[in-house]
Parts: structure tokens; sequence; C-alpha cells
């Protein structure tokens, strides 16, 4: 992987990780286009970068990181049910990721889903997170093992169908990533460990985190008003559209790397 691939797959991490688009469809798209080999190395360095975007949530929320133990206790509920089934089906689950024709038909299901629930959560009147809203969250959260999901659009789908508003189920789905990304990327990252020996792949690794901090940031800051403001069609839409370039490309013989 050259200099230039590391940048953009780390540009395409930062923008989708956090938004309802499937981080994963965006960063096949990208390898394929690319043309980058799927190498021990290139699957590192895709999870390794989410810990930039995940550290770009503790800084804009560290405030929330030190509020209360209710708090984690909600975090804890929400991620128990992504954490027990990925670790029991870990093996399962990596076939799946395998399989971009599910992305595509994932990307499209969802992408109607968001377009439906879009009068959701324009509320008031929401309530206080629990940890039954809480647990709730963290079942839906089980469907993004799914590739072309969307961990962010599962999350946030579960938090409006607990009646929460818009920006409660969006910053709740941010917060949820900090330990579900952590893990499921430190698991990884510890089993391909050798593959950080080589400098120049540890210069790649650093960049990209920092690229992928920079642009998470600047989305998760634009994210909230966006999606206040004017809600999910455009993410459906996006989504249903972006489903259908996949199609395109794979009948016109484009053979999409695997993740």
């Amino acid at each position: 992987m050259t200099l230039f691939e590391a940048i953009v797959l780390a540009i395409v991490e930062g923008l989708t990780e956090f938004i309802p688009v499937s981080s994963t469809g965006h960063l096949i798209l990208a390898q394929s286009l690319l043309q980058i080999e799927s190498t021990e190395f290139v699957k590192t360095y895709i999870i390794s970068i989410q810990f930039g975007a995940i550290l770009a949530v503790v800084v804009l929320y560290y405030k929330e990181f030190f509020k209360d133990l209710q708090f984690y206790l909600n975090l804890f509920i929400a991620f128990f049910p992504a954490a027990l089934l990925g670790l029991l089906f870990h093996s399962y689950i990596e076939e799946f990721l395998s399989n971009v024709l599910m992305v595509v038909i994932n990307l499209f299901i969802v992408g109607i889903i968001m377009i439906f629930i879009d009068k959701l959560g324009n509320r008031e009147d929401a309530p206080k997170i629990t940890p039954r809203h809480s647990f709730f969250i963290g079942l839906f959260q089980v469907f993004s093992m799914l590739p072309g999901v969307s961990r962010s659009a599962a999350t946030i789908i579960g938090g409006l169908a607990q009646k929460l508003s818009r920006k409660q189920a969006a910053e709740f789905s941010f917060f949820l990533a900090v330990p579900t990304i952590t893990a499921a990327s430190g698991f990884e990252l510890y089993k391909n460990h050798e593959v950080l020996l080589d400098p120049f792949h540890l210069k790649l690794i650093i960049l990209g985190n920092f690229i992928s901090f920079i642009i998470a940031i600047l989305v998760i800051k634009s994210f909230i008003s966006f999606l206040v403001k004017f809600g999910f069609k455009f993410f459906g839409w996006y989504r249903i559209i972006l489903s259908m370039i996949f199609l395109i490309l794979m009948n016109a013989g484009i053979t999409f790397t695997n993740l």
C-alpha cells in the first residue's frame, strides 16, 4: 500500500465512521477502485485507523466521560450484546465481511428504513437515557455486525425506536462507538501485531490515525446540526444510490476486494 492509498483510506474512514452510511461499504469501494491488495497489513491498517476516529469523540465530548457512573453503566449495558455475540461468533462474522453482495443488499435495505423513520426523533419531550433504552440500543447494534448495515445507523435507529431525539440518538451512538470499536479493533490488532514491526507500516498507521482523527472531528461537529435540521432522508437516499453504484460496477465486471 502506498502513502497516497493510505491517506485516501484514512479520509474515507474519518468521513464515514460516525454517519449512517456504512464505513465498511465505503472502504470496500475505495479499496477496490484503488486496486489495493487485501494484505494482512492493509486489513490491520483499516482496523487501526478507527482509533483516530474514536479519539475524536473523546476529545469533543470529554466532559461526558467525567459526568457520573450512570453514563458508564448505560454504555456497558449497550455494549454487552454485541460484545458477547462478537466473541462467540467471531469467525462467522469474518465470513460475512467477505460478502460484497451482502454489503450492497444491506446498504439498500437500511437506506429505505432510514427514509421511513425520518419523521421519528423530531420531538421535544424525549426521555433521559436509561439502562432500558441502552439495552435495546445494544440489541440494535448487533445488526451492525452484518456488513453494509452501519453501526451508527443501527444504533441511531435503535435510539429513535426508544423515542429518543435525533440529537440524543446520534450522540449516544458516538459514545457507544468508543468501547465497541476499541474492543473490536484491539482484538484484531492483538492477533496481527507482527505487521506493526515494519517502520514504514508504523508511520502509515500513525499518519492514518491523525488524518481520521481530524476528519472525524469535522464530521461529528457538522453531523449533529445537519441531522437535527434535515433528518435522515438524505442518508437514506445516499445509501440507495451507493448500492446502485455497487451493482452497476459489479455488472460491468469489476471485482471488489473484500476487507
